[in-house]
């Protein structure tokens, strides 16, 4: 851990105030917690850990609130979580050896077809429909794939999971956002595990922020239980456009050399 990124310490904390908050609603926390500790000099394996430690605060206690207000039943939804993490779990572990080029190319493409897809249908989630998949086939093959994305990559994952739970599970989108974070709680936790046992967390930093995703996520997931799909659904399309675009932004993003922008 470098002077320079305990001296901003207090910057973090604050970023992670923000990705907590934006996390809880709509998803996509870490295009602006990974941005942060990379610019706070913490090397890249480093952030990944340290991303996932204080995560966990944010998505449990999002969960938390969420089931407070009679939105999820952890308890009965333990079983795909736990699928999740051993999704992510997986995915972490293949990391280092998974080429992650394409993923980087197709990312902001998925995200931004997920934004549109929420945008032009205006009616969607906005009351329960009829599921295209089982609990069964939505448990064991959907969520454990969402996971094990989680742990590969990362960016992203509250809205492919939020897609999948209206699209695919026929949930109203207040309801797909509380069931989001308690997977994406799972998620975390399994790939966390991995990276801990790898010794790629740093605690000081990943507690900190921890504390700062608990304050943000408790204010995002109050204000969604109070607005519901008014605030949720815009929410999810901005935040899947900016991470899109962030992600295009980078000069070394795979589309943009091969396109050679």
């Amino acid at each position: 851990m470098t002077d320079l990124a305990l001296h901003l310490l207090p910057a973090l904390f604050l970023a992670a105030v923000a990705a907590g908050f934006i996390d809880a609603i709509a998803g996509g926390g870490g295009m602006v917690t990974i941005p942060a500790m990379l610019l706070a000099g913490i090397p890249p394996l480093q952030v990944l850990g340290t991303n996932k430690l204080q995560s966990l605060f944010g998505s449990g206690s999002a969960s938390w609130n969420y089931a407070r207000h009679g939105l999820v039943d952890l308890r009965a939804q333990l079983p795909m979580a736990t699928a999740a993490a051993a999704g992510a779990a997986c995915g972490a572990m293949l990391a280092t050896v998974v080429p992650g080029q394409w993923l980087r190319a197709a990312l902001p493409l998925l995200l931004a077809g997920i934004a549109l897809y929420f945008a032009l249908k205006r009616d969607i989630g906005t009351v329960e429909r009829q599921r295209r998949l089982g609990p069964l086939a939505f448990g064991a093959g959907f969520v454990p794939v969402v996971g094990f994305y989680d742990g590969v990559f990362g960016p992203g994952t509250g809205s492919f999971l939020m897609l999948g739970f209206v699209a695919l599970a026929g949930y109203p989108v207040l309801k797909a956002t509380a069931h989001t974070k308690f997977l994406n709680f799972g998620s975390n936790l399994g790939a966390f595990a991995v990276f801990l046992a790898s010794g790629t967390v740093l605690w000081k930093v990943g507690l900190v922020m921890g504390a700062g995703q608990v304050l943000g996520a408790h204010l995002g997931s109050r204000l969604a239980v109070r607005r519901g799909a008014q605030l949720v659904r815009p929410l999810l399309v901005t935040v899947s456009l900016l991470l899109a675009a962030r992600l295009l932004a980078d000069p070394s993003h795979p589309l943009r050399q091969w396109l050679g922008l």
